[in-house]
């Protein structure tokens, strides 16, 4: 292009030239005719030789101008091939104030303004991306044709490596459900709504896809597997709760309308008939009160009046409570030992835990004639346990027996007057005190509960080392 306009400008200045020799040598020649003296052709001759002479000093200056200009637009060519390739801090130089330096001053402010709307543009993506990124739902960008435009850190996290830019999504997921939501947005440009069982194991995810005004569906995935297990543990209590109710006011209903239907029965018929009517009525008056403490313990503003107790002095209080509760059962309590290293504890709460775990040992290991209770210390917390010695729990039944309403042996429960939810109830006091419980059984040789509560540091200095079991009755 350069060479181009600089071959076109020395052409024009020859042209000139060689025109100005040629109207000079004219006017000159008319001009001389009226003049006497000299010789025509000797003045001709001079003005030929005058007008080469000017010829050959044009003929650099305008060479010198030329190559000005060329190299300036050399300079105008590059940068502009700078800004196509992206190099946005391209500037030229502006050497003087003719019209090439305000053409040159005006790319310089192109170039700078351009510099700037990318870089505000650029921050802008950073920013949502970040967003993006930041949500705990997964968004996925899809092109017109179905490839993957972009994706977020959640979708990433969820999909692996699989999924990338340009990358066709039917490749990179498998969930039917989103492929088809995404298909629909695509080819009707309508939201789509559905259901993803098999994106990840074991989650569930709502879809909403919209279409992008430039072409394209966004997808967002929430995650709602929590939300899915919350309703169905609601649903499962209800159906539990009602259950339980039904069953002892059933037997009530039934034994009542026996009764008074037949106002002058045997009186023996009377006193058993009542008997059933006074367990079934204790049995729903246990299952209100378990209700009650379960919502107690599970409610965000349950509240523990924590306090430094010796671990030994836990021990000792709850054996010398509970102890009365053995007198008609045939089995023995006996303390097993524990640490006098101080843990933080509510005292009612723990004397709640002990009391289930220890009915609990009582009615199901009955036939091992004893319970022992104790506890051991570890690097940052001390280990309580209740164990017994009866039949056991077979292994399938440790990870669940904690639930609400779960019974090993539902008859033999229900005949115990168990509600399936004092291990429910123990276990979140348990957590509440920044523990943790687990079972550990073998059948046929009993089943040992064992819980921890982290130790309290410094060492404890306002319980009184000489009557640990006094000083927490007190704060009761």
């Amino acid at each position: 292009m350069t060479r181009k306009v600089f071959t076109r400008l020395l052409g024009l200045f020859v042209l000139l030239l060689v025109f100005q020799t040629v109207a000079m040598e004219l006017v000159f020649r008319r001009f001389v005719e009226h003049t006497a003296g000299a010789s025509l052709h000797q003045l001709g001759r001079e003005a030929f030789w005058s007008g080469l002479i000017a010829l050959g000093v044009a003929l650099p200056v305008a060479a010198w101008a030329a190559g000005r200009i060329s190299a300036r637009l050399d300079r105008v060519v590059a940068f502009a091939r700078r800004i196509a390739q992206g190099d946005l801090s391209a500037r030229l130089d502006q050497p003087g104030s003719d019209g090439l330096s305000g053409m040159e001053a005006a790319l310089n402010q192109t170039a700078e303004r351009l510099g700037q709307s990318f870089a505000e543009i650029e921050s802008r993506r950073q920013e949502l991306a970040a967003i993006l990124d930041s949500m705990q739902e997964a968004v996925v960008a899809i092109t017109p044709d179905g490839q993957v435009r972009w994706s977020n850190a959640v979708m990433q996290r969820i999909a692996g490596t699989q999924i990338r830019p340009g990358r066709p999504l039917v490749h990179s997921v498998r969930d039917p459900e989103l492929l088809a939501c995404v298909a629909g947005v695509l080819k009707h440009r309508e939201m789509r709504f559905g259901r993803a069982s098999s994106l990840a194991p074991g989650r569930i995810f709502e879809i909403n896809a919209a279409p992008l005004p430039a072409g394209g569906a966004l997808a967002v995935l929430h995650d709602v597997t929590r939300i899915e297990a919350a309703e169905r543990s609601r649903r499962d209590f209800i159906a539990n709760v009602s259950h339980e109710l039904r069953t002892p006011l059933t037997s009530i209903q039934g034994y009542v309308e026996t009764l008074v239907e037949d106002p002058a029965s045997n009186p023996e018929t009377t006193r058993e008939f009542l008997g059933v009517i006074l367990k079934n009525a204790t049995r729903m008056n246990r299952l209100t009160e378990d209700l009650l403490a379960l919502a107690s313990v599970e409610s965000p503003d349950y509240n523990l009046a924590a306090q430094p107790i010796r671990a030994s002095a836990i021990v000792q209080d709850a054996i010398e409570s509970l102890g009365g509760m053995v007198v008609d059962s045939g089995v023995e309590i006996e303390a097993a030992g524990a640490p006098d290293a101080p843990v933080m504890a509510d005292p009612d709460a723990m004397n709640q835990v002990f009391g289930n775990l220890i009915e609990n040992a009582i009615k199901y290991g009955k036939s091992g004639k004893r319970v022992l209770v104790g506890a051991r210390q570890l690097p940052d917390e001390v280990e309580f346990f209740v164990q017994d010695f009866g039949p056991g729990i077979a292994s399938e039944h440790l990870d669940r027996i904690f639930e609400r309403f779960y019974r090993v042996d539902k008859a033999r429960s229900r005949d115990s007057g168990g509600t399936g939810l004092g291990l429910a109830i123990v276990k979140h006091i348990v957590e509440a005190h920044g523990g943790r419980i687990r079972a550990e059984s073998e059948l046929g040789a009993g089943v040992a509960f064992r819980f921890t509560l982290p130790i309290v540091a410094p060492v404890l200095k306002a319980v009184d080392a000489s009557s640990p079991a006094e000083s927490v009755r007190t704060e009761r």
